[in-house]
């Protein structure tokens, strides 16, 4: 399969590292609205490794692999950009939610059932249900976090490097490090089994519905809602 020079040609390198392309994009799928198709960004996905191949044969192995997913990674987040994916009332319903959920937890001293945040927000429990899947883009942080709220930048843009706080940096924070395993041992068991197997193992959402027996949908609508208790516990810091 080598030679002295790498890979016989691009088009095998392409065959091998296909199933990185399609992990890369599933596992970011599970993040964005249900408008963004998954095809697309394994098409973008692939324009990444084939730009990456050109250094396959200065890399070798495992190098070339964190290569390739960079380049992989890069290339999808350039097609979201230029997509414009992400709408601002996701945002302003994900806020709701965490504000609803920061003033229950307050309140009780415990994290809230689906039913109480319902109740709080003046929904039903389906049409709350509802609005968590379709804010299944919900991050944990945002660069917007450390801005001003009303700039009218995209998502994309706020995320350029500058010299405004970097939420890299600020996970570093051993204090808040501190504060956010402390929420992530606090989440409701079957909420911080399906982070752990999402962000750790990095299962995607139909696998974590084969072994929570449930559907992919209520997988999407559990991991937004532990983004948003989350966020919402670590209001302050």
């Amino acid at each position: 399969m080598y030679t002295s020079y790498g890979l016989n040609d691009k088009e095998q390198c392409l065959r091998e590292f296909a199933p990185l392309v399609k992990r890369i994009a599933h596992h970011l799928k599970a993040r964005l609205p249900g408008s963004v198709e998954v095809d697309d960004m394994i098409q973008a996905g692939m324009m990444g490794l084939l730009e990456a191949s050109s250094r396959y044969d200065e890399l070798r192995g495992a190098q070339f692999e964190t290569y390739a997913a960079q380049r992989i990674r890069g290339a999808m987040l350039d097609e979201l950009r230029q997509t414009d994916w992400m709408p601002r009332s996701m945002r302003r319903d994900m806020r709701r939610i965490e504000s609803a959920i920061h003033r229950l937890q307050q309140q009780r001293g415990r994290a809230p059932s689906e039913s109480d945040i319902a109740q709080e927000l003046g929904l039903s429990l389906s049409e709350y249900q509802q609005m968590l899947f379709e804010s299944r883009g919900a991050q944990l942080l945002y660069y917007e976090d450390f801005q001003e709220q009303d700039q009218e930048e995209s998502f994309f843009d706020r995320h350029e490097l500058g010299s405004e706080p970097d939420p890299l940096d600020m996970l570093r924070d051993s204090r808040f490090r501190s504060a956010l395993i402390e929420a992530i041992e606090e989440l409701p068991e079957r909420e911080r089994l399906l982070m752990g197997m999402h962000y750790e193992q990095e299962m995607n959402l139909r696998e974590i519905g084969e072994v929570m027996g449930v559907s992919e949908s209520r997988v999407c609508q559990l991991h937004s809602q532990a983004v948003a208790r989350l966020r919402g516990r670590l209001k302050g810091h």
